[in-house]
């Protein structure tokens, strides 16, 4: 068992079996052994690639969108440009140099926030002179219309799981397994206030951090202006199933093996973030499938500028990158992934995302 795990099953026989929640917060914000405080998850040597580490047609197409954004609500000076969660800081290089081309003599202010000490170091050395500042959350984000972007951010914040059964909905627990490893199970009494009409093994995840996010996003986007570009996979309409997943070395692993040394994540709920944005006073823009919002924006067009500047290899380098992220198939990241943005309600329909949906 990994030094994370012993000390969850410590914890677990201390004071009994504990949530999703708290058992994906531990594994990937642990102070001293947690997932994304002790890597660089990213690239071949990692666990998995993101769509900016595939190609940097995408943060440059966001860096274009974000430009269209600033010019909407009304160009104001500075251009406040957030991501949470920014990876290697390869999003927001691009998204910079792309920003600055649609929009010459605009002064950016970049903000990224980000929890891990070795990704926040590769953001400094890939932002070098662009004058970044870093956060550890988004509350000390300075106030102004922001474009907050968030980029595979959202499936790694914990939710909780709850099964149904003949008696209701009971919470799915990690606890001790029989040969003393950890073992999902759930808890003895059900949880009230759940829909009923739901068959019987049904899983159902709430994510909380993330509701709670969106809630404090979308009420300062009401109030100061500013747009939430949200990409993720995840599902754009409400359902049941257990989309728990671990990734260790690109390959799905089990999630309760070696904690702290494997990403866990969840499909994105695009239906209960909307809702919530919406209770809070946002507009909601999308889900939309990421395929069809970067071809939308120009994937294809700035593909062939590339091209005609590339040698052989770099243009089926380029060609790859591109049916990669567009990829219709169910599981292909342009039908999987979504894009969703959450704007003021004057802002009106926002390029490649349509109207509020």
């Amino acid at each position: 068992m990994t030094p994370l795990g012993r000390e969850i099953a410590t914890i677990i026989r201390e004071t009994g079996p504990i949530g999703i929640d708290r058992y994906m917060a531990l594994c990937l914000g642990h102070p001293v052994h947690g997932y994304y405080r002790t890597r660089d998850p990213l690239g071949a040597r990692g666990d998995f690639t993101t769509a900016p580490e595939i190609s940097q047609m995408f943060g440059e197409l966001v860096g274009a969108w974000a430009a269209w954004i600033h010019r909407a609500s009304g160009a104001p000076d500075p251009l406040l440009l957030a991501e949470l969660g920014p990876g290697r800081g390869t999003l927001m290089g691009d998204a910079l140099r792309a920003l600055r081309a649609a929009a010459p003599g605009v002064r950016v202010a970049p903000h990224l926030v980000e929890m891990s000490p070795i990704l926040r170091a590769a953001q400094e050395r890939r932002l070098d002179r662009a004058g970044a500042t870093w956060h550890d959350d988004t509350t000390t984000l300075p106030d102004g219309p922001a474009i907050i972007v968030a980029n595979e951010f959202f499936d790694c914040l914990p939710v909780r799981q709850f099964v149904r059964m003949a008696g209701g909905w009971h919470e799915r627990l990690v606890g001790p397994g029989p040969d003393g490893s950890l073992a999902f199970g759930l808890a003895p009494e059900a949880t009230p206030g759940f829909a009923a009409d739901a068959p019987p093994g049904a899983v159902l995840s709430v994510p909380g951090p993330a509701l709670d996010l969106v809630r404090a996003l979308s009420r300062r986007i009401r109030a100061q202006g500013g747009v939430l570009l949200l990409m993720d996979y995840g599902h754009a309409r409400p359902g049941f199933g257990d989309t728990l997943q671990a990734l260790a070395g690109h390959a799905f692993a089990d999630p309760l093996a070696a904690p702290g040394e494997a990403d866990l994540t969840c499909h994105v709920d695009f239906a209960a973030l909307a809702k919530a944005a919406r209770e809070a006073g946002a507009a909601v823009h999308g889900p939309t499938p990421q395929g069809e919002f970067l071809v939308t924006l120009g994937l294809h067009e700035r593909a062939a500028r590339l091209r005609r500047d590339a040698g052989a290899a770099q243009a089926a380098a380029i060609d790859a990158a591109v049916s990669r992220l567009t990829d219709p198939r169910p599981e292909g990241m342009g039908a999987l992934f979504k894009v969703m943005a959450i704007a003021p309600p004057e802002l009106g329909a926002l390029p490649g995302l349509g109207r509020e949906g």
